[in-house]
């Protein structure tokens, strides 16, 4: 009976082909969440790589990660199941962004000044991917938080983008849709319990300043950046902590500043959600990251963030943001190598928690907005 139950809710899932599923592209997820909530054998990962953007030759952003990120995927995990993310509705994105700009993406009437903002040329696939990609964020959430643990998109972290404009090949703010739209969700399901708050953990070697903008005055979303101080955007949003690491900040130095800073979200902040951003581009092969992380040390890093979430039980949504590496593949294996320590996490959630035994080491980066 279980079996045919579990089957049966399979059945209703996202995890389909292509050319075996329609979707009306601003029909939304009507708050549908897709997989049972039986103890789950694999991690769910959601992708809209096949949505291709038509870019100019030598274009500097990398869009083939996206596509062998899900071929890599494939091929060495296979405990990873990777489902078609379904589109956010104009009503959903509107949670943050302006309908005006939601009009303008959609139909493709930005000026041309806030066009080269984003950084990509409008087409209708552009329009498209980026609501896709926010939608494979909030159906991360839902995963995360329906009984999986973890879950994934494979792109997304398009944490430059504002409530009325895309910047920096960020279209729509994924984590800030999905984290007013999950609050949203859980209100509508607890009404006695209280705003569902959300920690934004962002590790993606550019500030987000799009998403601290817009949660500048919501007490209920907690922004966590660590970043290159002397990197894009050279204009820096406050959030609610920051941490600016100077160029040639390596391993040690990176992992204690962030202990610290989980140390300080701690103590002024309680979360029924953490979203995630692993970017790659702290690598010290990233063209523009500035800095020197190892993949030893990126593996370190995603799993200490992974592992301060499970020893809390609080469910976790990750997405890959930036990653610009001189060797693209590089840039993959990274990615990679966080979906290892996911399934590594996924596999510790219905455990009991362990004494955390992460090392780290001095280091010397500046802190904004630090605990008094």
């Amino acid at each position: 009976m279980q079996a045919f139950f579990a089957a049966r809710q399979a059945s209703r899932c996202n995890f389909l082909k292509p050319d075996q599923r329609t979707a009306d592209a601003r029909g939304g997820h009507n708050g549908l969440i897709c997989f049972a909530t039986l103890v789950p054998p694999v991690v769910h990962a959601y992708y809209a790589d096949h949505f291709i953007l038509p870019l100019p030759e030598g274009h500097r952003f990398p869009m083939a990660k996206y596509g062998r990120l899900r071929e890599r995927i494939a091929a060495d995990l296979p405990q990873v199941r990777l489902g078609q993310a379904l589109p956010v509705s104009d009503g959903e994105l509107a949670l943050v962004h302006t309908p005006v700009y939601i009009s303008a993406i959609q139909h493709g009437t930005l000026s041309a000044a806030a066009q080269r903002e984003i950084g990509f040329p409008w087409s209708p696939a552009m329009a498209e991917r980026a609501r896709r990609s926010v939608g494979a964020t909030v159906q991360a959430c839902r995963d995360a938080m329906a009984g999986q643990g973890l879950a994934a998109n494979l792109a997304g972290g398009t944490h430059h983008a504002y409530a009325d404009k895309g910047s920096g090949f960020c279209v729509f703010n994924d984590a800030a849709v999905a984290a007013r739209l999950m609050q949203a969700e859980h209100a509508r399901r607890h009404r006695a319990g209280g705003l569902l708050r959300v920690a934004i953990v962002d590790l993606d070697v550019h500030q987000g300043n799009g998403t601290a903008r817009i949660f500048a005055t919501d007490e209920s979303v907690f922004t966590l950046s660590l970043h290159g101080a002397r990197n894009f955007p050279f204009r820096k949003e406050p959030g609610d902590l920051d941490v600016e690491l100077p160029d040639g900040t390596g391993d040690a130095a990176y992992l204690e500043a962030l202990e610290r800073a989980l140390e300080e979200l701690e103590q002024r902040f309680d979360p029924g959600l953490v979203i995630y951003l692993a970017g790659a581009d702290p690598h010290e092969g990233d063209r523009l990251g500035r800095l020197k992380l190892s993949f030893d040390g990126l593996e370190a890093r995603d799993r200490r963030v992974m592992d301060w979430a499970w020893q809390r039980r609080i469910p976790l949504a990750f997405t890959m943001a930036g990653g610009y590496g001189l060797d693209m593949e590089a840039t993959v294996q990274v990615q990679v190598n966080t979906y290892r320590t996911a399934l590594d996490y996924h596999r510790r959630w219905h455990g009991p928690p362990r004494p955390d035994g992460s090392a780290t080491s001095a280091g010397e980066p500046r802190w904004h907005n630090a605990a008094p």
